[in-house]
């Protein structure tokens, strides 16, 4: 048997959802031949086989391909292939979006349909949810410097020769005004928290040179006790006045340096009959406070 002797009848194209019978014919006087069938080379063990008839009941997409025939025995001898198209409405429709996420009001967006049939969709309408008339009326649909007012939901339906279909896309806008809001307080928090945080550094510092300042008071001021004495140093009593008021003197001895004792002065002044003079007077005589300035 020549390969020419076997060969495919059967439709070239059938709509989705019909059937349809394909036939292996030889012209060869066989003795209750077996038929083999293959799509796409790949043998057929699911569908219906009758004698030499292939029947493809309730066609699908799925179903087009190329078929061939052989009869058992002489598998290595197929007939020639025959390709069967599938027509069926548009499917897997889908919208998407450029650029994508909320768009800035004032940019441009495009949208654009996909979709798969057979035949291919050439037939796309645009809708707006809401809205009567149509949109726009090819497969990308335009939106020039888009406003608040054309955010919401739009579809797009596809249509071909075999039905039609919708697909959907969410169309969100974000305003310019609450945009320049939003970066308004932002920027003004960010402005506010760099101001605390400067106050609080001053006054932090301020504190730290009050503190210093206290401490440096502190260290240079002594307190002493002064005995009343009778006793004093020669060089002091050799210019003394015999009419002078009496000069104690006592030693203070600075705790922050390494120097020379430090002398001052302290002067009692007593009522004298002498002069009339009324000054100061010590009600305990024998102990006398005085504050001394470290002299440096």
């Amino acid at each position: 048997m020549q390969l020419s002797e076997l060969h495919v009848e059967a439709p070239e194209e059938v709509t989705e959802g019909e059937t349809a019978d394909l036939t292996c014919k030889t012209t060869c006087s066989l003795t209750d031949p077996t038929f083999i069938w293959y799509k796409d080379g790949r043998p057929l063990t699911t569908k219906t086989i009758e004698n030499n008839q292939l029947h493809l009941q309730t066609v699908s997409s799925e179903d087009a391909g190329s078929y061939s025939c052989a009869v058992r025995g002489s598998q290595h001898l197929h007939s020639t292939a025959h390709s069967l198209r599938v027509r069926y409405p548009p499917r897997n429709v889908s919208v998407s979006i450029s650029p994508s996420g909320e768009e800035l009001e004032g940019i441009s967006v495009t949208l654009t349909c996909s979709s798969d049939g057979n035949p291919p969709v050439k037939i796309y309408t645009w809708f707006k949810e809401g809205e009567t008339p149509p949109v726009g009326s090819e497969q990308n649909y335009s939106i020039i410097s888009i406003t608040v007012d054309h955010a919401g939901l739009y579809y797009c339906e596809a249509q071909n020769d075999h039905g039609a279909l919708n697909g959907t896309v969410m169309v969100s806008v974000k305003s310019q005004s609450s945009s320049a809001v939003w970066f308004a307080v932002g920027g003004g928090s960010f402005l506010l928290i760099t101001v605390l945080i400067c106050i609080c550094s001053f006054h932090r510092m301020k504190k730290r040179a009050a503190g210093t300042d206290h401490s440096k008071t502190r260290q240079d001021v002594l307190y002493t006790n002064v005995t009343p004495s009778t006793s004093r140093p020669a060089q002091a009593a050799d210019s003394a006045d015999s009419g002078a008021a009496d000069v104690l003197y006592d030693e203070v001895t600075s705790t922050d340096q390494q120097g020379e004792p430090q002398y001052d002065n302290v002067t009692l002044h007593h009522h004298t009959a002498a002069t009339g003079t009324v000054t100061q007077d010590v009600e305990d005589p024998s102990m006398i406070y005085s504050t001394v300035r470290k002299k440096d």
